[in-house]
């Protein structure tokens, strides 16, 4: 017999365990899980139909139609959204509602073409703020924490997300964006926030701002530090955890899905991240082929929406690789780490090279810091990769043996050869909030 929510959490508290998460449906039995997920997925389908023309077509032209889904598996057979059928309904024609019903727009940069538009209702926004509460305490964070947003603010989803997350949650917000390094210190320094959200490229500026500042950077305030937005590697926590003294952890989300809040990594754990699937269901595809990988097998990452009324997404392709595992600290599945996007990827004389992989082995150079940019010259008939990095301050090796060292590495693991330049500390641009790691010429 399925357990109902509600009767799960007085089970586990005669029990007398604590609830493990913010809300009890983070805990409840697969079975009941999935009944969830089935009728928010047969609703979200029926309404996008209804309300949306470009779904519509594509039902129709697939030969598919929302009555046809009777079970979860049965959404493969729906056709994908990818990124450029939004941009062809740009500004509000994906909008499943009327645009008055509509609270709030956000946008991408626009960077690689027509910006892709999100709206919210109010209740979209309320969902929002409640799985972006969700991540926090997930993450560590407990009502009543002052919680420091250094990710921007403004179209991006990031600060905004954050910001109506930790309110939600009962914490106290510090809004402060991204940019202005001196002040984010100061103000960390003055106000003893336990936690920040920014990401973790901008994490080191502020860490060296810290050391610059003649602060000891672990013995600040700040306990528990969640980092999302880009790609990073585990060598990259571990540096930051022991330099800040925190506990860091993974956020994913991206503004076509909801923005930040989509997944998170759990602290207990710290083993990738739990989708909060009752809101958003994933699905691994062979990039090549679309077909739907078993989970355990690495692909790009699709998304369907459950309970976004402005503007669901059905099977929205990310772009994202990684693969899907059982869950652990709560029912729901996990997402390993993003390792990069199918689109972020470099062809390097025929070799496939992410941005995430050169990280690892810059880390793994005793000497080398994380500040580094890859510079791609395709001037030739074939690429050629350079690598720009400093050393840490303290390095005691001579900078060619350094070099050596992370041109050996990245040789030997990735099969690509790079000119590498150890250039001095604070000649690689910082960034005042996403990184850029790639300059492409």
């Amino acid at each position: 017999m399925t357990v109902t929510i509600a009767e799960h959490e007085c089970e586990q508290q005669e029990k007398g365990y604590a609830m493990t998460g913010y809300e009890p449906i983070e805990t409840v039995s697969k079975d009941e899980l999935a009944a969830v997920q089935l009728e928010r997925m047969k609703a979200t389908l029926a309404h996008s139909y209804a309300n949306v023309d470009h779904y519509r077509a594509a039902f129709d032209a697939a030969g598919v139609s929302p009555s046809d889904l009777e079970s979860l598996e049965d959404l493969a057979n729906f056709p994908f959204l990818v990124k450029e059928d939004l941009r062809k309904h740009y500004p509000f024609g994906m909008f499943a509602v009327p645009r008055s019903d509509v609270v709030r727009v956000h946008a991408s940069s626009g960077t690689t073409g027509q910006p892709t538009v999100v709206g919210y209702t109010r209740d979209d926004v309320d969902m929002w703020a409640t799985v972006m509460a969700r991540s926090i305490f997930a993450a560590g964070g407990r009502p009543g924490d002052i919680a420091h947003v250094a990710y921007g603010y403004g179209l991006f989803t990031g600060g905004l997300g954050a910001h109506y997350g930790a309110e939600k949650l009962g914490c106290t917000v510090v809004p402060m964006s991204g940019g202005q390094t001196a002040k984010q210190v100061q103000l960390i320094s003055d106000f003893k926030p336990r936690v920040i959200l920014v990401t973790p490229s901008y994490c080191l500026n502020l860490i060296d701002e810290m050391e610059s500042a003649g602060l000891d950077p672990a013995k600040s305030s700040l306990e528990v530090g969640i980092f999302g937005a880009e790609p990073w590697t585990d060598g990259l926590r571990e540096e930051i955890e022991a330099r800040l003294g925190i506990d860091a952890v993974d956020i994913y989300g991206l503004s076509e899905v909801i923005g930040p809040g989509v997944a998170q990594e759990c602290v207990e754990t710290k083993d990738g991240l739990t989708v909060w699937e009752d809101h958003f269901y994933p699905e691994v595809i062979d990039p090549e082929t679309g077909d739907v990988l078993p989970d355990g097998e690495f692909g790009e990452l699709v998304f369907t929406s459950l309970t976004k009324v402005a503007m669901p997404v059905i099977r929205y392709r990310t772009r994202d690789l990684t693969r899907i595992l059982p869950g652990t600290a709560r029912t729901m599945r996990r997402i390993e780490r993003i390792s990069g996007r199918s689109d972020d990827m470099l062809i390097i004389r025929g070799v496939n090279v992410f941005p995430s992989q050169v990280e690892e082995h810059v880390l793994a150079v005793d000497g080398l810091s994380p500040h580094f940019q890859i510079v791609v010259d395709r001037s030739a008939n074939l690429a050629s990769l350079s690598i720009n990095v400093e050393p840490t301050p303290t390095a005691q090796r001579p900078t060619s043996e350094l070099a050596e060292e992370l041109q050996r590495r990245i040789k030997d693991h990735i099969g690509v050869s790079a000119a590498i330049q150890v250039v001095p500390v604070g000649e690689v641009p910082r960034s005042q909030g996403k990184a850029q790691r790639v300059i492409d010429q």
